[in-house]
């Protein structure tokens, strides 16, 4: 496109491939506006891979942005092309909804899905080589700033790289294929009402099957005992078995309940069209709770068991979604204690209906209880460590930054608690710090699988409690949603988490990276001792 009158600037989509080219002479009806822009088809693949008798190889690839420098000149015919540069905007994605004056949200953020891709731009990135003159240019069209502006050495783009996994085939280059391990005690018992009768069950995702998940749901559906079945979705990805069987569970007259979290950033749109197939099949959709996104993963079953009713419930650290199953890090407990079933079963009411807040007996909940009584547990410690008694914090999540949660580990790390986290992502503490964080120590650790869960161990004076949660440390997970954080009441279930969810990834010293008193990651290196990688060890350990 030609920029001149009659053809202003155009609307350039978000995280879009476009090129602006500056050119020189006059067209044939004499315009010379002197710049354009290529706007790239998302169609189009952009990784190529060359033929190989033209390539001389078997894998020769070429990005399709090399192919538009290298041929830009066809599409202006006649005129000079005096330079050329790929450039990407990056707009808010955020959808705004006031969800106080709506009367339907699924309706309001259906209206706003179409216009997502073309909020305010929050960041340009342009060749390296392109000029300061052209920059500017750019960064005045989307009402940028120099701050906004990066400047890439390569493709402004690198995740489309991914799609070389597909077409190379070199196995000695790929992570060797897998299959989760589906529990020996369901296939022992085809009865999983009756495996949980029996004791608690943990399922460590991916190295285990997310397919006794599904089954309970559908033989809930089928089972004429099952009254009612409800669940929270935050992600369950387009044709889930979950959703289908829920949708079979109200076609058979089960009730049915559905709490779908429609601002599930990026899934509004698969989480509407669920919604929409749940109510049509007659099952009771609400979406959480306005202002609040609700985050928390549990599924309960209502059973009719010898005249009385028992509650049956999956509580989870991840989502209830097969994809992210096979490579997400997750843990998830089934179990059908009183206590926890009742605590629940009025989380439900509290999401679908209207009432104070509930007295839980096991469970503690954001925004209500859950950094109250997580801070608590800390503070604990501290005095444990004041009194000679030992006391020790081990924490894994996703990220740390809730600044009261912070300060109560910095008060336990000066009382003599020892503090190791394990933080994939933002952690805004900083561990060694003298006479403030000499006793907390902070690894991340990346390798094949995304780590997801949510596990915190607290010594308590040699009870050795354990948790798991939908939460991370973070402000909007204590105060803007709905999440819920949940005891480990079994020995052997406790010992598996410790040892599988934290214990493992404390001794890793091939992918972790350790976090220093100056804010700096170091990877961790064997040195004389044997190598050891987490997310290997429990492949090989589950793999027998």
């Amino acid at each position: 496109m030609g920029l001149d009158p009659a053809h202003p600037f155009p609307r350039i989509l978000n995280k879009s491939l476009n090129f602006v080219v500056s050119l020189e002479g006059a067209d044939a009806f004499g315009r010379s506006s002197g710049t354009a822009v290529v706007q790239v088809p998302r169609s189009l693949p952009r990784l190529i891979q060359l033929p190989k008798d033209v390539a001389g190889g078997p894998y020769d690839f070429v990005l399709l942005s090399s192919i538009v420098h290298a041929q830009v000149g066809d599409l202006f015919p006649g005129m000079q092309v005096l330079s050329c540069h790929q450039f990407r905007v990056t707009r808010n994605s955020d959808l705004w909804v006031d969800e106080e004056e709506v009367d339907d949200l699924l309706k309001a953020i259906k209206g706003e899905l179409s216009s997502r891709n073309y909020g305010d731009a929050v960041r340009l990135e342009v060749a390296a080589d392109c000029s300061d003159e052209t920059a500017q240019f750019l960064l005045d069209k989307f009402h940028l700033g120099p701050s906004d502006l990066y400047r890439v050495n390569g493709p402004v783009n690198l995740h489309r790289l991914a799609a070389m996994h597909e077409m190379v085939d070199r196995a000695e280059l790929k992570y060797p294929a897998f299959a989760p391990r589906y529990p020996k005690r369901f296939e022992q018992e085809p009865d999983p009402f009756q495996v949980i009768q029996q004791a608690d069950v943990l399922l460590h995702h991916p190295y285990e099957s997310f397919a006794p998940i599904v089954e309970l749901v559908r033989l809930a559906a089928q089972d004429p005992d099952v009254l009612a079945i409800k669940q929270t979705l935050y992600r369950s990805g387009k044709d889930s078995p979950l959703v289908e069987a829920l949708i079979q569970a109200a076609r058979n007259g089960k009730e049915v309940a559905a709490v779908v979290e429609l601002r599930a950033r990026f899934d509004e749109a698969a989480n509407i069209d669920l919604a929409t197939k749940l109510q049509e099949a007659g099952a009771k959709v609400v979406y959480g709770v306005v202002g609040y996104k609700a985050h928390a993963k549990l599924l309960l079953i209502v059973r009719r068991e010898n005249g009385r009713l028992k509650h049956y419930v999956h509580l989870g650290t991840g989502n209830y979604h097969a994809g992210t199953a096979r490579a997400y890090t997750d843990f998830g407990l089934l179990t059908c204690d009183k206590d926890i079933g009742e605590d629940v079963h009025r989380l439900f009411l509290q999401l679908t209906g209207l009432g104070r807040v509930a007295r839980l007996k096991k469970l503690r909940q954001s925004p209500f209880t859950l950094q109250r009584q997580l801070i608590a547990l800390i503070d604990d410690e501290a005095e444990n460590a004041k009194k000679g008694k030992p006391a020790r914090i081990v924490a894994k999540m996703n990220a740390l930054s809730e600044p009261r949660i912070i300060q109560a580990l910095y008060r336990a790390s000066q009382a003599g608690v020892s503090i190791d986290l394990v933080v994939r992502g933002i952690c805004c503490l900083r561990p060694g710090v003298q006479r403030v964080s000499e006793n907390i120590r902070v690894r991340s650790v990346i390798g094949r699988f995304l780590e997801h869960s949510r596990i915190f161990h607290f010594e308590a004076g040699g009870q050795k409690l354990v948790f798991l949660a939908s939460a991370d440390w973070m402000q909007r997970n204590f105060f803007s949603r709905v999440e819920v954080l949940f005891p480990l009441l079994d020995d052997r279930v406790k010992g598996r988490v410790i040892a599988e969810g934290l214990e493992a990834y404390l001794a890793d010293n091939t992918q972790a990276w350790l976090l220093g008193p100056d804010g700096k990651y170091r990877r961790a290196k064997p040195g004389n001792q044997k190598p050891r990688t987490a997310q290997l060890e429990l492949l090989e350990r589950f793999a027998l």
